[in-house]
């Protein structure tokens, strides 16, 4: 394969999206030809800060209108090593984005010898959103959640957009997707400042299991075929996705603690119906 040669003012630089524009400008998408498509869309996915990093999870399931369109989507990805990426939306043209994202960070740090910084990396992905304007004017929006250690700062940081490539930073934590209200209400209740590592995916999957509950769209996990949702922390150490198994044991006992609540609210309400008879 041959190198690409560019004038000294042409150079595409450290972007490896204008490099593959000036390149292979072909292999981008029209818009108006994915539009009449049946597509599936992705939902639903968490972010939250904890004491030592961040926690992002999100479901399994993709739908394709009313139908259960996939069982074991992943929504959540590494996006290099200090930073994760989650999808929600159309899911062929998010994955393709994370894709994109993930070689856009690898290309920068090979042709400058040195990694993005988070907000760097924060800016690149408002960048393809933004870009990715006009398929999401015709029904393919695609909404991300990024998260990552901030490696000169020494914390956990939350980033979230909307379709027009807005950037906004999120304090303590975000959902988004079609169960995005149930989980953030989740979080929102349960969530205190320096939570472990061990509350914090707790509560993420906590926060999926209520999302699961209300939202049609959004799985919840599935035993009977071993699915379950996808959790991974970034902190100092990097990124690192959750076994299935600590997984599998987080919600089981979210389910246990449910069960519970639930056998105690109808001894309260039998109790009541007796006092009143």
């Amino acid at each position: 394969m041959s190198l690409y040669i560019f004038p000294p003012g042409d150079d595409p630089g450290p972007s490896f999206a204008g490099l593959l524009q000036r390149v292979q400008p072909a292999v981008a998408p029209l818009a108006s030809a994915l539009a009449y498509l049946e597509v599936r869309h992705a939902t639903t996915i968490v972010a939250l800060r904890f004491g030592a990093g961040v926690v992002m999870a999100g479901d399994r399931r993709a739908t394709e209108g009313v139908s259960i369109a996939h069982r074991s989507i992943e929504k959540v990805f590494a996006a290099d090593r200090y930073s994760a990426v989650a999808i929600a939306g159309a899911a062929g043209p998010a994955i393709e984005m994370v894709r994109l994202f993930q070689t856009q960070l690898e290309h920068y740090e090979k042709v400058e010898g040195t990694a993005l910084s988070l907000e760097g990396k924060a800016n690149q992905l408002a960048q393809m959103v933004r870009g990715h304007l006009p398929m999401a004017m015709q029904g393919l929006a695609v909404v991300p959640l990024f998260a990552g250690w901030d490696v000169a700062r020494g914390c956990g940081r939350i980033f979230t957009y909307d379709v027009t490539g807005g950037r906004y930073e999120e304090t303590d934590f975000h959902a988004t997707g079609s169960g995005g209200r149930d989980a953030k209400t989740t979080v929102k209740l349960g969530f205190r400042d320096e939570m472990s590592r061990d509350e914090a995916v707790e509560l993420a999957c906590a926060a999926l299991f209520e999302a699961a509950d209300e939202d049609a769209a959004t799985g919840g996990p599935d035993p009977l075929r071993g699915i379950y949702p996808i959790v991974a922390t970034v902190d100092a150490g990097g990124f690192a996705r959750l076994e299935e198994a600590e997984v599998a044991e987080r919600f089981a006992a979210v389910a246990q603690r449910r069960a519970g609540s639930m056998r105690r609210g109808g001894a309260v309400r039998d109790a009541g119906e007796g006092d009143l008879s």
